[in-house]
C-alpha cells in the first residue's frame, strides 16, 4: 500500500535531517515534485527537485509506517 504526506524542504540543514531520519528505513519511499520522482534516501536526487515548494513523500509498503511517520513529522505539511 501507498502511503502519501506532503512535506517541506527549505533549507540544506533541513534536507540533510531528512534523509538521515529516514535512511535507516527498508521501505522504498519516493519524493515527487511535478514530473520528477527520486529515492528520498538521496540527498543529491532531492537537490534536484525544486524545494521552493511542497513535495509528495510517498512510502511504499505497510511494514515501518508508524515509525517513518514519527520521524516525518517535522517536515510535514499536511497529508495528501
Amino acid at each position: 500500500m501507498e502511503h502519501k504526506f506532503t512535506i517541506s524542504l527549505a533549507s540544506i540543514e533541513q534536507v540533510k535531517a531528512f534523509v538521515n531520519s529516514i535512511y535507516r528505513f527498508q521501505s522504498d519511499i519516493d519524493l515527487v515534485s511535478g514530473r520528477y520522482i527520486v529515492d528520498a534516501k538521496s540527498i543529491m536526487g532531492i537537490f534536484s527537485l525544486n524545494l521552493s515548494s511542497p513535495i509528495t513523500l510517498i512510502v511504499y509498503g505497510d511494514e515501518e509506517i508508524d515509525a517513518i511517520n514519527d520521524v516525518i513529522k517535522p517536515f510535514l505539511i499536511t497529508e495528501a
